[in-house]
């Protein structure tokens, strides 16, 4: 069975990886998470996911409650890093964001039109892409693939 991806827009700063931790702490205590929500579904700009709260007493033991299914959510990624790995966001490259958008600089709405990247992850693996708004970077879009 191939991998789920799953995907999260949340608001820019400048320390990605500050970033990432706060939206891992805020999904793991909405329990949007496998084994507590086994498939999120997730859409650009959808309703609300469930938030049935958390069911584990950390991510940790979240993570050994998943088995090898993993998550299915960020909380699969633990750090960001330059190169690819199990459990790590990676930056989509400027070369291929402009093969996608015409720009290194996307927007909120040329990610959402075209997700050709997902292509390109691994199960376990993650990236992110700083998403522009006036100009200005306004989000960053983490997108990855589930383990399973």
């Amino acid at each position: 069975m191939g991998g789920h991806p799953y995907y999260y827009a949340v608001p820019y700063q400048s320390d990605i990886n500050k970033a990432l931790q706060a939206l891992r702490g805020q999904e793991f205590e909405a329990g949007r998470y496998n084994p507590v929500v086994p498939f999120l579904n997730f859409e650009f700009g959808g309703g609300p996911q469930p938030s049935p709260g958390k069911r584990h007493r950390s991510i940790e033991d979240a993570l050994k409650a998943s088995e090898a299914d993993g998550t299915r959510s960020i909380l699969d990624v633990e750090r960001i890093e330059s190169s690819p790995g199990f459990g790590v966001a990676t930056p989509v490259r400027p070369e291929r964001l402009i093969e996608l958008y015409g720009t290194d600089k996307p927007s909120r709405e040329m990610v959402a039109a075209n997700m050709d990247f997902f292509e390109e992850i691994d199960g376990g693996q993650a990236v992110y892409i700083v998403l522009y708004q006036d100009g200005q970077p306004g989000e960053i879009f983490f997108a990855g693939m589930s383990y399973d």
